[in-house]
């Protein structure tokens, strides 16, 4: 009875020990596995460079000039074979109405022309009398109305013939084929591509620079282009919009040569300001909106070699095309931000510097 007394007591102080160093042992591992539990971000410092601001706005191509040309005379059109979309040039025939009636209007105007003349000299020939110089002034009188008429005959011819006052594109064709038309009404609606022009919308403080502040600079891309091509200011529109309060700019730029651009296609114009001095840029993606709109970073203050606490940072940014933003307030160069991950972590986090999967 006693010996199994013994046993079972000496059991139960080996149980004791064991239990006391398996806890020990535990709390060591749960210790160094809670030292490990920082995790790694991937950092980069807030770098410095020239300070600008961008804009991008959307705008329409737009001809030089549109024009709807009209014969200046009254006929029948017999020649209207431009197509839609046509290239033109300066001088070439657009439409020709039947010059018949205007060859005939040309020759009774030449006859007339010739008979007044030859009343004129046969009357010189008479000079002396009262008669002869009376009737000399009527036949010289009549002469030049017969020369105004022939004038305006040969103009009638030349305007039965309709042509392109410049280089362009045939926009439409407004009448058919073999239609009788009245001077004025429009035939062909023609753009003058000689340069391109593209209109934008800005506020008031980029209207007031534009065109003024070489410091300005607008470049245009098309869907069809990955290139972008230099614009330079040709027009303002000195009336705000109705709605906004914004002001209209054309540009302008020459005709890509290999690429098809017509009025009315859509372009994104880009402006930058040069504003002077350094600007601070982080990538958008170490950028965080939070749940009230606050725009912040995750800022790295290191607490030893690859180890620190993260920051949260409220800053003011500005957008930019190059897939970074530019810090207007909250940043300084060489600070290290978290620039993956950083809405997961929250302010005062333990994290370890992310260096590489082979470190």
């Amino acid at each position: 009875m006693v010996k199994a007394y013994e046993i079972a007591h000496r059991a139960m102080r080996f149980t004791c020990r064991f239990g006391g160093m398996l806890g020990i042992a535990l709390g060591v591992i749960v210790t160094a596995a809670h030292a490990d539990d920082a995790p790694f971000v991937k950092l980069a410092p807030v770098t410095a460079g020239a300070s600008q601001l961008e804009r991008v706005f959307f705008g329409k191509v737009v001809a030089r000039a549109t024009v709807d040309l009209a014969f200046q005379v009254s006929g029948q059109i017999v020649e209207l074979s431009l197509d839609e979309g046509a290239a033109v040039s300066k001088g070439s025939a657009l439409a020709r109405m039947d010059l018949e009636p205007f060859e005939l209007a040309l020759e009774q105007a030449q006859a007339n022309e010739d008979q007044a003349r030859r009343t004129v000299e046969r009357f010189e020939k008479l000079a002396g009398s009262s008669v002869a110089e009376t009737n000399l002034e009527d036949a010289r009188t009549t002469m030049t109305i017969a020369d105004v008429a022939l004038r305006d005959a040969q103009r009638n011819l030349e305007h039965a013939t309709l042509v392109a006052p410049f280089d362009g594109i045939v926009a439409s064709r407004l009448v058919p084929n073999f239609s009788t038309v009245t001077a004025g009404t429009p035939i062909v609606r023609l753009h003058d591509l000689s340069e391109l022009r593209i209109e934008i919308d800005v506020p008031e403080t980029l209207f007031q620079r534009a065109g003024q502040d070489p410091n300005v600079v607008f470049t245009a891309q098309f869907p069809a282009s990955d290139r972008s091509f230099p614009l330079e200011v040709r027009e303002y529109n000195a009336e705000t919009a109705e709605i906004g309060q914004t002001y209209s700019i054309t540009l302008g730029m020459p005709l890509p040569e290999d690429l098809i651009v017509l009025p009315g296609s859509s372009v994104e114009v880009t402006a930058v300001l040069q504003t002077g001095g350094q600007s601070l840029e982080v990538p958008t993606s170490a950028v965080v909106i939070g749940n009230d709109n606050e725009t912040y970073v995750m800022v790295f203050g290191p607490t030893g070699a690859s180890r620190g606490t993260v920051t949260r940072t409220p800053i003011t940014i500005e957008p930019t095309n190059r897939g970074t933003a530019q810090v207007v307030e909250g940043l300084s160069d060489g600070q290290e931000i978290v620039v993956s991950g950083a809405s997961a972590l929250a302010d005062g986090t333990a994290v370890r510097r992310f260096i590489g999967f082979g470190d």
